[in-house]
């Protein structure tokens, strides 16, 4: 028996600014994932400092903080049988859009390695951080 598992996915500024966010939600939804919360915020520096405190005292810590508070981002609590974090990071592509491949998000809609469009959990542990910096158990969908 197949489990559900869940990952936290955020359409960042640049890509909400290129109306790319509803494009990228039909490519979740064309994937077989569930979107069981979704939120359009606009963080404060920060709060995406809070959010990214894993890379602070690293060169793009501030850059990337700067970047994240820049505009509106959406953010999404994925669901999908046994791999939604593989599967979404396949699906995201490489973190450089250029060595991402062809039908992915960031081939599609990414500008640069900051600018890259979506952000996706890495592991089980980061994926439950992550959605509970943006979701309060009782906003997922059962």
């Amino acid at each position: 028996m197949r489990t559900l598992q869940r990952t936290l996915a955020i359409i960042k500024p640049d890509a909400v600014s290129k109306r790319a966010a509803g494009h990228i939600v039909s490519m979740i939804l064309e994937n077989g994932f569930n979107i069981i919360g979704v939120k359009m915020l606009h963080l404060t520096k920060e709060q995406a400092e809070g959010f990214y405190a894993v890379h602070a005292g690293k060169p793009f810590f501030h850059s990337l903080a700067n970047f994240m508070s820049s505009g509106p981002c959406v953010v999404l609590a994925l669901e999908k049988e046994g791999d939604a974090i593989p599967a979404w990071r396949k699906l995201m592509g490489a973190t450089n859009p250029a060595n991402a491949e062809e039908g992915t998000v960031r081939k599609r809609f990414a500008e640069s390695i900051e600018r890259n469009a979506v952000h996706g959990s890495d592991a089980e542990d980061t994926a439950r951080w992550e959605l509970s910096y943006f979701f309060a158990g009782y906003e997922l969908a059962k």
